[in-house]
Formats: structure tokens, sequence, C-alpha cells
């Protein structure tokens, strides 16, 4: 090897390097947790999900899968509007008709209200987070 082509070849590993880490680097200041959207390969996203962003129960907030573990067991909540009917006026949600779905608190650590955080459930089974009060909301697969 020739002593030119050493610094050359050391350049650029130290500039892949520095690709690599930078595209594994976080720019999240939050200190919310937040939701990947993205769907592992060994869980498929189910026909009532549509184009609605997924992510696995285990990839949402402490809170979201203690309330989650809440609505399996049919309560107590600690929110008298736990439970109440989801009106889904934003339309973010698959139309059904009122009374299909309910919302659930999540609790926000810090927040002396309900905050944003809610578990929405349907009918039929289906399960949706949303952590902006309705703005999106992503299916929940289990």
């Amino acid at each position: 090897m020739s002593p030119r082509f050493v610094p050359r070849l050391l350049s650029g590993l130290v500039i892949l390097f520095g690709v690599l880490l930078m595209g594994c680097a976080s720019t999240d200041t939050s200190t919310s947790p937040t939701v990947t959207s993205t769907v592992l390969s060994d869980v498929s996203a189910p026909p009532w999900a549509g184009d609605l962003a997924t992510v696995p129960a285990s990839r949402l907030p402490a809170e979201a899968r203690e309330t989650l573990a809440l609505i399996d067991d049919g309560g107590p909540f600690p929110y008298a509007r736990d439970g109440a009917v989801f009106g889904n006026f934003e339309r973010e949600l698959p139309r059904q008709q009122r009374g299909y779905y309910h919302e659930f608190t999540v609790r926000t650590p810090g927040e002396s209200d309900r905050g944003a955080r809610r578990i929405v459930t349907g009918e039929g089974g289906e399960i949706y987070y949303t952590d902006d009060h309705y703005k999106s909301f992503r299916a929940v697969l289990r």
C-alpha cells in the first residue's frame, strides 16, 4: 500500500463512521416519551388500521400500557371521563355510528389535568393511541 493511500483511506473511514453515527443520533429534545410509527416485521397491521401509522403496544409509553391493562381488566379507572363515548368529531378514525368508540385517559406525568394522551377503543376490538389530543392517531398492535 502506498503511503499516500493510507491517509485517504483513513479519512474516508472517518467520514463514513461520522455519517453512520449521525444517522443513528436522535435530535428529539423533548422530555415526553415518543412513539414510533414503525411496524415490527413480525406484527402485521390489521385491516381496521387502514392508512394510520401503527405502533406495537409494547412500544407505547408505560402510562399507556397501564391504561391498556385497566381497559383489559374493566377498571377501575382513575378519571371520571374514562370509558366515555368518543365522538370522533375530528374524523381521524374510520367513521362509525355514535357510541362505537370510547376514550380513556393516559396519565401524563407532570400534568395537573388529564393531559393530551388518550387511548380510544372500538367495539370491534380496535385500539388507537393519540398523544396530541385527537389531532393524530396510531393504531395499536397487540
